[in-house]
């Protein structure tokens, strides 16, 4: 029909309407809350580029938690950082490592209310600030599986539900995998971080974990931000492999790779909402030029849109209070 039969507005003229015909609904079920592990006790320092999120000490991190599940967020994701670093990232596996001992005290704090999922990755605990062991001066792809399969296991033993591969090593969703699966860790899920491209947005985040590379860059083994084809091997690869969940991150740039993923694949799918999209809202609304509320949920609601069954994002407990934990 055309108009002045046809007329849209009329199912946009009040909210209520507007609700009841609404094709997005985001739910505070959807997301994962990103969470930094520091050494030291009594800390709660805040992370000077990404304001309102910050760094906590082991016996700080459970009452964060339990204020994350109160406010009906299934899970959180936690990256460590830890007392010293060396070549091969030892701080990063181990029972004892800084994740280890937050998994255990968060599991103390909160019992089964909340879903723990460990970031595995050597960045945060390498010296050099590469995601591998290094062959002079390329990472040594195959080299670190076993590191990556040695680290997911100590987090799984320490009581996580899921592991999440950030690497972007070939082949290390397999070697997590069957180390879970003879460690007798059948149960726990794997997200892999499948389309992981190499993004400029990835700057406060490494303020916040002390990840940047001392040398070179991460282009040698994160993805192309030109390349779309390519995300979609990515991902068919994670899955045969045996990922449970699979991952596009960033988000807001690659809605397109999000939406087309959604079309092709049929596991849960996850975008994460990094530090440089979320520091950027902060920022232009700490200046007048944006409505802080309104720019998180229009850029929450646009990444489910897009396809996203789960979004990780530093707006997790903000977004949440908005929607009242639905």
């Amino acid at each position: 029909m055309s108009f002045p039969t046809s007329r849209p507005r009329r199912l946009r003229s009040n909210e209520l309407l507007r609700g009841m015909v609404r094709e997005t609904r985001l739910s505070a079920s959807q997301f994962i809350y990103p969470l930094f592990v520091c050494p030291g006790s009594g800390v709660k320092r805040e992370i000077s580029s990404m304001p309102g999120n910050f760094h906590f000490s082991v016996d700080r991190i459970g009452e964060e938690c339990r204020e994350v599940a109160a406010l009906g967020i299934p899970a959180v994701l936690l990256f460590g950082l830890p007392d010293t670093k060396d070549e091969r990232g030892s701080g990063a596996y181990g029972d004892n490592s800084i994740v280890a001992q937050a998994v255990r005290a968060i599991r103390k704090a909160v019992g089964d209310k909340l879903l723990i999922a460990c970031d595995v990755c050597l960045c945060e605990y390498t010296s050099h600030g590469h995601c591998g062991l290094l062959s002079g001066q390329e990472v040594d792809n195959d080299a670190t599986l076993d590191l990556l399969a040695q680290a997911s296991t100590s987090y799984a033993r320490a009581g996580a539900d899921i592991v999440a591969p950030s690497d972007m090593m070939d082949g290390r969703v397999r070697a997590i995998r069957q180390a879970l699966d003879a460690a007798a860790l059948q149960q726990t899920a794997i997200l892999a971080y499948s389309a992981k491209y190499a993004s400029v947005f990835y700057g406060p985040f490494r303020e916040a974990a002390d990840s940047a590379p001392q040398f070179g860059d991460r282009r040698g083994y994160q993805m192309d931000p030109a390349n779309q084809r390519e995300a979609l091997r990515e991902m068919r690869l994670d899955v045969e492999e045996g990922a449970d969940m699979i991952m596009v991150k960033p988000a807001m740039p690659y809605l397109d790779v999000i939406a087309l993923a959604r079309r092709e694949f049929d596991l849960p799918l996850a975008a994460y909402q990094v530090s440089g999209e979320y520091s950027m809202i902060a920022a232009a609304a700490e200046r007048g030029w944006l409505d802080r509320e309104r720019a998180m949920m229009e850029s929450l609601t646009c990444i489910q849109r897009a396809g996203a069954d789960i979004i990780l994002t530093y707006f997790a407990k903000d977004a949440a209070r908005l929607l009242g934990g639905r």
